[in-house]
């Protein structure tokens, strides 16, 4: 039964992990340097946190970009 239990949370963490990536392909980051990436993402981390305005923008950037999948 563990074993089970472990297969499926690997299978939950890779699933993850692959939509998380297809969240940089989809900003039109896909041939940026890793470092870059993970410098974007600490940064967003630092402005976001303790600032509900700021975190609210994004959310609404972010909202507009998955509202135009079809395009």
């Amino acid at each position: 039964m563990q074993r089970l239990t472990t297969a499926e949370a690997r299978k939950k963490d890779a699933r993850e992990k692959i939509e998380l990536g297809g969240l940089i392909v989809k900003a039109g980051l896909r041939y940026e340097k890793r470092a870059l990436l993970l410098g974007l993402l600490i940064e967003a981390e630092k402005r976001i946190k303790g600032d509900e305005a700021e975190r609210s923008r994004l959310i609404a950037i972010g909202a507009e970009a998955f509202g135009n999948d079809s395009e």
